[in-house]
């Protein structure tokens, strides 16, 4: 029995880590673009059933940029990225309630190159779970 319910456990938590990756699977952008592409849209679509198998979850969309363009411009086209998603989400009925939205422009990039390969690194939404941060599972 107690084998049994240690392994039940592990599944538990191998699921809930499993979730918690797809959650924070990012979205790209192409080039001084906030619109979502196909590829995207499939991201945001596993996401949609997460956080609806997930009512108590708020997630933080983070928008954000290449480092080419002016801090204003990046800024705004960040924030438009995230808005966007959160667009999407809604769209698909997840409460609006539950997704936070902010730009951080080119701060933080993932790829510091210089370079087409890193600049497409960077042209993205982040996701970071924000509150109940409980076991995630799905129905």
């Amino acid at each position: 029995m107690r084998l049994a319910t240690e392994a039940a456990a592990r599944g538990a938590a191998e699921k809930d880590a499993e979730l918690r990756q797809e959650l924070g699977v990012m979205v790209y952008f192409d080039v001084a673009q906030a619109q979502i592409q196909t590829d995207g849209q499939a991201i945001l679509d596993r996401k949609v059933a997460i956080l609806n198998a997930n009512p108590a979850v708020r997630i933080r969309i983070t928008g954000a940029c290449d480092e080419r363009g002016s801090d204003q411009y990046n800024e705004a086209l960040g924030e438009r990225r995230a808005a966007a998603v959160k667009q999407y989400l809604t769209g698909k009925g997840i409460d609006v309630a539950r997704l936070d939205q902010v730009s951080n422009g080119e701060k933080d990039p993932v790829d510091s190159g210089s370079d087409e390969a890193a600049w497409a690194q960077n042209r993205r939404a982040e996701f970071v779970i924000v509150s109940g941060d409980m076991p995630l599972a799905m129905n």
